[in-house]
């Protein structure tokens, strides 16, 4: 219970400097690794956000695999959520649920999608991702909530993700071991297949194997 409340402190902390840069681009805070050993060549909004260039990934997504349904766990204030919507409004459908169990924070990410004009697009709950219950075939799932749940939350929603579908898993860099080695384990049981894209804080892009054309 203590890590728990030690990590919503922070989430509150980041979320307060985030207001602060009042939506300036600042230099990515990951130290290098490895697979990115520069990552001042990234950007960032705030050290819990996804990266500025991932955020623009994410837009480009949506508008290439036309998602009727995309699913995202850790809303935090809802900036990878908005860029989500952006792209779901140019293709003309879909919608985005997203969950933030933290009160506080999802009452601010609630503010900024209510002034965003990308409301009609967006279902924000404020709920744990492993209970949260979703009607429907998910076309994409971003994971990028508390790590420690990353992979029971994916394994959780895998059997509802169409096979032809995206999973995302942020945070999955060398350095943030925790999310890169349940990806690794979830591809070594033959639940995904996975390729890790080498950003500061790293993204998996995987898919189902089980059923998979």
């Amino acid at each position: 219970m203590g890590l728990f409340k030690k990590k919503i402190k922070q989430e509150h902390k980041v979320m307060l400097q985030a207001e602060r840069a009042a939506g300036a681009l600042l230099p990515e805070y990951h130290r290098p690794t490895p697979e990115c050993p520069h990552p001042d060549r990234w950007r960032m909004y705030d050290s819990m956000t996804a990266e500025a260039e991932v955020l623009e990934f994410l837009r480009t997504l949506i508008t290439t695999i036309k998602p009727a349904l995309v699913v995202e766990t850790g809303s935090f204030l809802g900036v990878s959520t908005l860029w989500i919507a952006e792209g779901l409004r140019a293709n003309g459908f879909g919608k985005i649920i997203s969950c933030e169990f933290d009160p506080v924070v999802f009452a601010k990410a609630k503010e900024k999608i209510a002034a965003s004009g990308l409301s009609d697009w967006i279902e924000l709950r404020n709920e744990s991702s492993l209970e949260m219950k979703i009607d429907g075939t998910i076309d994409l799932f971003f994971s990028d909530s508390d790590m420690p749940i990353r992979e029971a939350e994916v394994k959780r929603f895998l059997p509802q993700i169409r096979p032809t579908g995206l999973i995302l898993m942020h945070d999955a860099s060398s350095h943030l071991k925790i999310v890169r080695d349940a990806a690794f384990k979830m591809e070594s049981e033959g639940l995904i297949s996975a390729i890790f894209l080498p950003t500061p804080r790293g993204l998996v892009l995987a898919q189902r194997r089980e059923g998979r054309a």
